[in-house]
C-alpha cells in the first residue's frame, strides 16, 4: 500500500464540547465523510533529549519548531507498519515529513542500532536531525482515540476529533496496550481543521453559530507540563537539598 510521505498545511486546533462536536458533525454531514479507516486508536513514542530540549523549546511557542516521533494507528507487532515523523512547524505552517517501516525496523533506527535499507531524503533529514540533536531516546508514550472525516470533493480538507488523550513513561513501545494519564480537560474532545487553504464557509458558519475558538494545544507540550516537570522538577529540588546538606 501507497502512504502519503509528506505533508504541508495549516493544523488549527479548537477545544470543543460533546455537545459542540455533536453540532459540528451535523453541519459537516453533507459535505464530509468518515475517511477509511474509521475510528482508530493512535499510538506515539516521542524522541527528545535528556533534558526534554525540544519540548522545553517547543512550548516557547517559537518561529520554528520541530520534534521526532514514531506512530501506529493500531497495537504494533513486531513486523506492522509505523512511520516515523519528522514534524516541523513555521510561521503557522506545518511540514511532516515520514517514512513507512516494520516496527522492529523502526525502533532499531532510532536507537541508532542499524539503519533502514530505505535510503530517501526524508531519510537523510531524520539522520540529519538525530545526528544533530546527539541521544534522543524515546521519552513519553501518548495514545488517543481519533475520528478523522475528509471531504466529498476530495480536496485535502479534513477534520479530526480525539479524545481519551493518555500518556505515560513507561512502557515505551507500540507493541504495548494503552494506559496512563488523561491529559484532556474532563468532557472536552480536542478538534482539528486540517487544510492548504482556506476553511469552507459552512464550516466556519458553524464555529461563529456554536462560538468555536482556535485554541492552542500540544498533546506532548500538555504531556510535559502534567507528567515531566513536575518530576524533574520535584528531582532537582530532592538534588539540591541533598547538596545543602552536605555543605
Amino acid at each position: 500500500m501507497a502512504f502519503q510521505t509528506v505533508f504541508k498545511r495549516y493544523e488549527i486546533k479548537y477545544m470543543v464540547t460533546v455537545e459542540q462536536k455533536e453540532k459540528v458533525l451535523t453541519a459537516m454531514a453533507p459535505y464530509m465523510k468518515i475517511d477509511k479507516y474509521g475510528r482508530t486508536t493512535i499510538r506515539n513514542l516521542y524522541y527528545d533529549t535528556d533534558s526534554y530540549l525540544l519540548i522545553r523549546r517547543s512550548i516557547e511557542k517559537p518561529t520554528y519548531k520541530e520534534k521526532l516521533r514514531i506512530r501506529s494507528y493500531s497495537k504494533a507487532s513486531s513486523d506492522s507498519t509505523v512511520f516515523v515523523e519528522l514534524k516541523k512547524k513555521f510561521k503557522h505552517v506545518v511540514y511532516k515529513r515520514r517514512i513507512s517501516l516494520p516496527n522492529d525496523a523502526a525502533m532499531e533506527w532510532l536507537s541508532g542500532e542499524t539503519h533502514p535499507n530505505k535510503h530517501t531524503q526524508i531519510s537523510n533529514e531524520i539522520d540529519y536531525f538525530m545526528d544533530y540533536y546527539g541521544s534522543l531516546h524515546p521519552t513519553v508514550f501518548l495514545s488517543y482515540e481519533r475520528e478523522a472525516y475528509c471531504s466529498n470533493d476530495r480536496t485535502d480538507f479534513r477534520v479530526t476529533f480525539d479524545d481519551t488523550i493518555l500518556c505515560r513513561q513507561d512502557d515505551l513501545s507500540l507493541t504495548s496496550e494503552v494506559y496512563g494519564t488523561p491529559i484532556l480537560p474532563e468532557g472536552k474532545v480536542l478538534m482539528e481543521i486540517k487544510c492548504s487553504g482556506g476553511i469552507p464557509f459552512w464550516m466556519t458558519g458553524i464555529l461563529s453559530k456554536e462560538k468555536i475558538f482556535k485554541t492552542s494545544f500540544s498533546k506532548y507540550g500538555t504531556a510535559y507540563r502534567t507528567l515531566i516537570f513536575p518530576q524533574t522538577h520535584l528531582v532537582n529540588s530532592y538534588n539540591m537539598l541533598e547538596v545543602n546538606k552536605d555543605a
